[in-house]
């Protein structure tokens, strides 16, 4: 019975790397088509429509990631706690995202990104983020963003926190955030954030094809001073079909039994024989 356990495990191993390599394969295959065609084709398609962002954008691209604002000690403490995939491999990572907790805002909008798709109402602006398949409305009816969060008083923190948005212009959309969870990551390195961490993003429609973003951070009891924590081109696609991208805890469950733990000599894996 043990021989043939262990010959099942060794089968979904090998079938689990197979398909990781294969759907990579694939992924990068799309993107490098994509990212072809995007890279080529530099036409402004004329100029930007007023108060429009609505459609499908591709990208991001040549994103730039600059340096994360120094860490007050409250910021210090909790990023010390944060055990990164990268710094500590996936066995001994504590990222929200190993047991596919949402990305929340702002990580949705940096990480696993291959596009964004913003949908125009009379009251709101609908995002649609790619990774995990997820939608935030974005109310532009002039309302503020609430206050005194995970309180008696105040509402409770959620992933994608509550957003409001108004037009800076003809042509740039500003999106305020606040109100995230704090369970979320900034980024892969584990940076925190506070529930009161406001985030503001500014799309640019430069010109009828081409959207800017840049997306700031201004949370005072984690960090000493706001800080830009992308910036990232995007372009006009409006028949653009992305990929799906979609965490599956039981893929994940199964990943960590069968490779991550017995590699780093954790789990129970790492105990049989």
């Amino acid at each position: 019975m043990r021989k043939v356990i262990a010959g099942s495990a060794i089968a979904v191993v090998i079938l689990l790397s197979f398909s990781s390599r294969a759907m990579a394969q694939a992924g990068n295959a799309l993107d490098n088509t994509l990212y072809s065609k995007l890279n080529k084709d530099p036409s402004t398609g004329g100029p930007a429509p007023r108060h429009d962002v609505s459609g499908a954008w591709a990208g991001p691209l040549e994103p730039e990631h600059p340096e994360v604002a120094p860490l007050t000690p409250q910021g210090q403490k909790l990023f010390s706690l944060n055990k990164s995939e990268r710094q500590f491999g996936t066995a001994k990572s504590n990222d929200p995202l190993k047991t596919c907790d949402p990305l929340g805002i702002p990580r949705n909008l940096s990480f696993e990104t291959r596009g964004l798709n913003f949908a125009q109402m009379p009251d709101r602006v609908v995002v649609l983020h790619q990774y995990q398949k997820v939608w935030r409305d974005v109310w532009m009816d002039g309302r503020e963003l609430p206050k005194n969060f995970d309180t008696k008083d105040g509402p409770p923190s959620r992933w994608y926190g509550y957003s409001v948005g108004h037009w800076d212009g003809d042509n740039t959309l500003v999106i305020d955030t606040s109100g995230s969870d704090d369970q979320s990551w900034l980024d892969t390195a584990g940076h925190p954030h506070s529930v009161d961490m406001r985030v503001e993003e500014r799309y640019t429609r430069v010109d009828h094809n081409h959207l800017q973003m840049i997306v700031t951070i201004d949370d005072p009891k984690i960090y000493t001073k706001p800080f830009v924590l992308s910036k990232a081109t995007y372009r006009w696609i409006p028949d653009l079909v992305t990929e799906e991208q979609i965490c599956v805890p039981s893929e994940g469950i199964a990943y960590t039994n069968i490779i991550s733990d017995p590699a780093f000599g954790v789990g129970d894996g790492a105990k049989a024989k």
